[in-house]
């Protein structure tokens, strides 16, 4: 079994950019990522989000409509149980993520990244399961008028982590209203086929990894 240590964020080797090259994940990055993903059950439901991936235009900020991309983060811990939020604005429970920054260099640095913000969990405590993700899902998101937001769609990708005793911290409060750990067959009701993806891979060998 491959044995991934604790994420260490992708350097950039990346020089001086100007304004339209700002981001450092690209779009042909997103659309090398997806085409990589595809599994035949879910070609179609994702046909959609691969036409506008094709177009001119942006999909990394979350001002690119009408359509942009989100990231999830799924950290199981000691392959019993998964860290859920209490997301402030949808009001429903789901893992932790947002939608990416200028810079994070890459989809699963954005994962980690969010994964501490929104829950004060320590990234150096955390191993990715995976460098791929385990889910991608394209949903319609309803408009925000009080953020400047019409009614658009997120593409989001989902990266699997692991932990053996990594806790929650200080919380994001103005995303999140609560976190906390749940079993994973209790946390498949609300968050779905997301969390059996997630459990599915291994967790970090006996005497290394996250700690």
């Amino acid at each position: 079994m491959t044995h991934l240590e604790p994420h260490q964020p992708a350097p950039s080797a990346a020089g001086p950019r100007g304004k339209s090259d700002a981001w450092l994940i690209r779009q042909t990055d997103i659309t090398q990522e997806l085409a990589a993903y595809l599994h035949p059950d879910e070609a179609t439901p994702l046909s959609e989000p691969m036409r506008l991936l094709a177009r001119r235009g942006g999909c990394t900020s979350r001002n690119d409509f009408p359509m942009h991309v989100t990231v999830g983060a799924l950290l199981v811990r000691a392959g019993t149980e998964i860290l859920l939020v209490q997301h402030r604005a949808y009001g429903i429970l789901l893992q932790p993520g947002g939608h990416l920054q200028p810079s994070d260099a890459t989809l699963l640095d954005a994962a980690l990244r969010e994964l501490a913000e929104e829950t004060g969990v320590d990234p150096q405590q955390v191993v990715p399961a995976s460098r791929a993700p385990v889910y991608i899902e394209y949903g319609q998101v309803p408009a925000r008028p009080e953020k400047g937001e019409p009614e658009h769609h997120h593409l989001d990708f989902g990266y699997a982590f692991t932990t053996r005793n990594a806790d929650i911290g200080q919380l994001q409060e103005s995303e999140v209203t609560g976190a906390g750990w749940y079993p994973l067959a209790e946390a498949a009701r609300p968050v779905g086929h997301r969390i059996q993806r997630a459990a599915a891979i291994p967790g970090p060998a006996a005497g290394g990894g996250a700690r």
